[in-house]
């Protein structure tokens, strides 16, 4: 055979081969989408509360039929439960239109959940918005806490998932990590990191401890007391406190560190002012620290520890003890 000849049989059939990958790509990728859409739709869970509406038919439709322990609900005029748990609403309608059709042909049904029980997770702690959230769908742990937006200034460095011993029938995130206390840290979700940032599950219990504390008091614009984040030094902590006032001694800010080890305090002074200038280390806070500027007078460090702490007892409210 002559070489040209065989060229151009090579080129059509190349040309005819991607074309069948093209079509069969252009056919994989619409049923792809639609399996992951159809694996994200709300499956009805225990709990849940549902509006069956029966076309032309008031006497069969429901407004509220609460699905129960074991998946089922009950319809007229149908013999025994029907399976609803586990169903997304368009086959649930389905299946009810289906045990009427020995009573009336194509009746159409459609099925509204009017209320989510079945996923329901607690978010509490160092949270802007604790309380109780029902998905409604498939969520991630970031996702949940836009929705309560965000931590909270005094959260700690790790946030919690509490997860109780699976009961749903339905299908199971493979993701998702056993039961008990999963730790994660807060940084890492926040800036979602696959591995801290899994799919929250039914009942689980979402907590975001608040940081240890420091306290900030004396000669400064406000006696606070500060979370303890990484690598939180002295200079920083006394600006987070808005600052030294005229007339502090800023060469010899005293701190009062607590050892449980020891088993009583030490005390450490620090020169702000050389900080400042690079001339000396910041020094990094422990929990617990308590650092205070003092006047050029010398105010004494519980007068000052007590008008950090007084103001905010103050908000409490009372409660009576009988």
């Amino acid at each position: 055979m002559p070489v040209r000849p065989f060229l151009r049989i090579a080129i059509v059939a190349l040309i005819a081969i991607g074309a069948v990958y093209v079509a069969t790509a252009q056919e994989t990728k619409p049923a792809a989408a639609a399996s992951a859409q159809s694996s994200e739709r709300y499956r009805i869970g225990s709990g849940d509360v549902l509006e069956v509406r029966v076309y032309n038919r008031p006497q069969l439709s429901r407004d509220a039929v609460r699905v129960e322990g074991n998946g089922m609900i009950r319809m007229p005029l149908i013999d025994g439960d029907i399976q609803a748990a586990c169903k997304t609403e368009g086959e649930l309608a389905k299946e009810i239109s289906t045990r009427y059709a020995r009573y009336y042909r194509n009746l159409p049904v459609d099925v509204f959940i009017k209320e989510y029980h079945a996923r329901e997770v607690a978010l509490i702690g160092a949270v802007n918005e604790q309380g109780r959230y029902q998905m409604q769908r498939h969520i991630r742990l970031l996702e949940l806490l836009t929705f309560a937006k965000g931590p909270s200034e005094k959260a700690g460095q790790t946030i919690n998932i509490v997860r109780a011993p699976r009961t749903d029938v339905c299908e199971q995130d493979s993701s998702s990590k056993g039961e008990g206390l999963i730790s994660l840290r807060l940084n890492d979700t926040l800036r979602g990191d696959e591995g801290a940032n899994p799919y929250v599950e039914a009942g689980d219990i979402v907590t975001i401890p608040e940081a240890e504390q420091v306290y900030v008091v004396g000669n400064v614009y406000s006696p606070k007391s500060v979370p303890l984040k990484e690598s939180l030094t002295v200079s920083r902590a006394i600006a987070m406190a808005g600052g030294p006032l005229r007339d502090s001694k800023t060469d010899r800010v005293h701190v009062v560190r607590h050892s449980l080890v020891a088993g009583g305090q030490s005390e450490i002074y620090v020169n702000l002012t050389a900080i400042a200038r690079k001339k000396e280390d910041d020094l990094l806070l422990q929990a617990n620290d308590i650092i205070e500027v003092q006047e050029s007078t010398g105010k004494s460090l519980i007068r000052s520890l007590m008008g950090a702490v007084a103001p905010s007892v103050a908000q409490f409210p009372v409660r009576v003890i009988p």
